[in-house]
């Protein structure tokens, strides 16, 4: 019994990995040839299908809680200017998972429909929490850091093990040998946020 228990805690684990970072359901993906996923797929905070009358996604469920501890409507219900949004990505445009090794961009376009702030923090695809880092916080926030911003508007932010030249103020270090993943963070979301019009956009493998 406890081979088989011990078993089972292992199979849970690789499952629930992989429904949060390669998860089956079209509906996860926020946009069309995108790797940026909700985390509330269906966006019931129960995770109920139709209501409930199609009973319980758990699947939808076990997604959620890999990632996160903690649950509230406000996260799944749509409330422009108030609460916040998230948005998941652990893959780059080319569909590979992040490499703490290797060197990213992301573009974060101009105009972020975040009433108060935004911010991208990266985790530890293992214990999910953020990941420990030579940095006292592994992510950049558009109130707290002096970011460093291009004449269209827009924030190009760098990952990898060291900066880039020049791009100190825009990046986030990584390590090397360890995958991670990252949490867009809008707080006070706005309309373009809920009908797309906006979307940030895909980490890019630096040579």
């Amino acid at each position: 019994m406890k081979k088989i228990l011990t078993d089972a805690v292992a199979v849970g684990n690789a499952t629930a990995r992989a429904l949060a970072f390669q998860t089956r359901y079209p509906e996860a993906y926020l946009y069309d040839k995108s790797y940026w996923k909700t985390v509330f797929i269906g966006g019931d905070y129960r995770w109920l299908k139709d209501g409930g009358e199609g009973g319980l996604n758990l699947d939808a469920r076990t997604l959620f809680f890999y990632i996160a501890t903690v649950n509230t409507p406000a996260v799944a219900a749509k409330m422009v200017g108030k609460g916040s949004q998230y948005g998941l990505n652990g893959q780059d445009k080319a569909g590979n998972y992040l490499d703490g090794s290797k060197n990213y961009k992301l573009n974060i376009p101009a105009n972020v429909p975040a009433k108060d702030f935004w911010s991208v923090v990266i985790y530890d695809p293992q214990t999910r929490s953020q990941l420990q880092t030579g940095q006292p916080f592994p992510g950049k926030n558009n109130k707290r850091d002096d970011l460093v911003v291009n004449n269209d508007g827009s924030v190009d932010l760098y990952f990898g093990p060291k900066a880039p030249k020049g791009k100190e103020k825009n990046w986030i270090q990584t390590i090397p040998g360890k995958g991670w993943f990252a949490l867009l963070r809008l707080y006070g979301p706005l309309e373009p946020w809920f009908d797309k019009t906006w979307k940030p956009g895909e980490f890019e493998l630096m040579q």
